[in-house]
C-alpha cells in the first residue's frame, strides 16, 4: 500500500474548505453533511438557529475532522462583507461557497412592495454576489488556486406563477448573475446554479399534501434533499461546468402550475 509523501518538497495537500450559507437546518444542513462526507471542511453559516448550527458543526466535524459556525445576517451588507474574512481567519482558507440560505416570504403582484422586494434582493441576490466577489479576491492571494460558487435557485424560474413574486424576482436576478459572475470571475472561480423542485415540506403543507405534490412531475417524483446535495457536490467537483444551472426536480419545470406548491 502506498502512502502520501509529506516533506517540504512534497507538502500534504490542504483539506478543501466550503462555506455553506443557511447550513444550520433543512436543505442547507443536508448539503453541508454531504460535502463533509466527501471530505470538505464545512464553514456553517447561520442567522438565528444557534443550536441547530452547533449540531451541524458537530456532525460535520465527525465526518471531516473540522468545522466551525459563523453567524451573519445576509441582509446586512457589512455582515456579508465580513463573513468570508472571518471564515478565512478561523479555517485558514476557503475554496468554495454554496449559497443556500434564502428569504422566502409570500407576496403577490397585488401585495407587492418595495420593502418586500428589497428584503429578498438583499438576502437572496446581493449576498450571493458579494460572497462570490470575496471568494475571487481571496483566491487571488493563493497562487494557482481555483474555486467554485454554487447558487441554489428554484425550478419555478422555468415554471413561473404569480405567488412569492419578490422571492421569485430575487432568484431570477441571481440566475442572471450566474452568467455575469461566471464571465467576470473566470478562470479562478466557476459559478453554477442548482435549481431544486419541491424538496422539503413546510408548515404550509400536511404530510399527505406534500407526498401528493411531490409526485407531480414527469418522473413521478420531485427532488429529495439527497438529490440536491449530490448535485451541489457534482457542481463543485466538475471543472468544466460554469455559467449554467442544473435543474434537479424530476421534470417539474416542464409542467405548468398556476400557483406555488404551498398554495395548491
Amino acid at each position: 500500500m502506498s502512502h502520501p509523501v509529506t516533506s517540504p518538497l512534497f507538502p500534504a495537500p490542504k483539506q478543501r474548505t466550503v462555506l455553506v450559507t443557511g447550513a444550520a437546518k433543512r436543505l442547507g444542513r443536508e448539503i453541508a453533511l454531504a460535502l463533509a462526507r466527501a471530505g470538505w471542511r464545512v464553514a456553517v453559516h447561520y442567522r438565528d438557529s444557534v443550536e441547530d448550527a452547533r449540531k451541524t458543526v458537530a456532525d460535520c466535524a465527525r465526518l471531516a475532522g473540522a468545522s466551525a459556525s459563523f453567524r451573519a445576517n445576509l441582509a446586512n451588507e457589512t455582515a456579508v462583507r465580513n463573513l468570508l474574512p472571518r471564515v478565512v481567519e478561523e479555517l485558514g482558507h476557503v475554496d468554495a461557497i454554496v449559497n443556500s440560505a434564502s428569504t422566502f416570504e409570500h407576496d403577490t403582484p397585488e401585495t407587492f412592495s418595495f420593502a418586500a422586494m428589497e428584503k429578498h434582493m438583499r438576502a437572496n441576490t446581493g449576498a450571493a454576489i458579494l460572497l462570490s466577489q470575496a471568494l475571487h479576491a481571496h483566491l487571488q492571494t493563493r497562487p494557482e488556486a481555483e474555486g467554485a460558487v454554487v447558487n441554489l435557485l428554484d425550478q419555478k424560474l422555468w415554471n413561473p406563477n404569480p405567488d412569492f413574486i419578490s422571492y421569485t424576482l430575487s432568484k431570477a436576478a441571481l440566475e442572471s448573475a450566474n452568467t455575469m459572475l461566471a464571465l467576470a470571475l473566470a478562470p479562478r472561480v466557476r459559478v453554477v446554479g442548482v435549481a431544486p423542485g419541491l424538496t422539503l415540506t413546510s408548515h404550509m403543507l400536511t404530510p399527505e399534501k406534500f407526498e401528493a405534490l411531490h409526485k407531480l412531475s414527469p418522473l413521478g417524483r420531485s427532488s429529495t434533499a439527497a438529490d440536491v446535495a449530490a448535485t451541489v457536490a457534482f457542481a463543485l467537483e466538475n471543472q468544466s461546468i460554469t455559467g449554467t444551472t442544473l435543474l434537479v426536480d424530476g421534470g417539474q419545470h416542464l409542467m405548468k402550475f398556476e400557483r406555488d406548491f404551498s398554495l395548491l
